[in-house]
């Protein structure tokens, strides 16, 4: 970042989504009759269960594929999608945990000074759009690191990203570009 400015600027990590494979034909039914914190959705053909710690929610299906969301860090999703499959194990499943990858990440983080959103869409035309009228924000994409950056004026981000390397490096990018544009401090 910026040696001149030398602000920290947190990054909280608010949803990681992952997915693994249990390599064997679950039957939704017995989970949902057998399970604890279970929602049956038949129409989906899916089953949803919930994990108190780490405080995460898992999507079933009957082929084996599992995917968690709402863990704060990759190490617990990773430890949820692990108890998970212990749980399907009790409930007699001969799962084996495989295929375990983290598949996006969601963070927010607050700039130190607002952002005239204007002038940051022009300076960055290719790469950065910014339509009022749909959406408050203008939306920054970083393709080297498949990372998409919502700006609002505010100076609030949300950043999405296939991992926490990848959203903590995008942020570290867009920070001089957001800084040319900052709006000046009223007083």
């Amino acid at each position: 970042m910026d040696s001149s400015n030398d602000e920290a600027v947190d990054i909280i990590v608010t949803n990681v989504v992952a997915t693994f494979r249990t390599r064997c034909h679950l039957n939704l039914r017995t989970i949902a009759l057998e399970g604890i914190n279970v929602i049956y959705k038949p129409e989906v053909g899916k089953v949803l269960m919930k994990l108190r710690k780490p405080r995460i929610t898992a999507s079933i299906w009957s082929s084996g594929k599992i995917i968690c969301t709402g863990a704060t860090s990759e190490d617990e999703a990773k430890l949820g999608a692990r108890r998970l499959a212990r749980c399907l194990q009790k409930l007699g499943f001969k799962v084996n945990f495989s295929a375990f990858k983290v598949v996006n990440v969601l963070a927010v983080c607050s700039m130190p000074f607002s952002i005239h959103l204007v002038d940051f869409t022009k300076n960055n035309r290719p790469i950065a759009s910014y339509e009022p009228e749909l959406h408050p924000a203008a939306t920054y994409r970083i393709k080297n690191l498949k990372a998409t950056i919502q700006v609002f004026s505010t100076g609030s981000l949300t950043v999405t990203g296939p991992n926490v390397q990848n959203v903590a490096t995008a942020v570290e990018q867009v920070y001089p570009l957001l800084f040319e544009c900052r709006k000046p401090l009223c007083k």
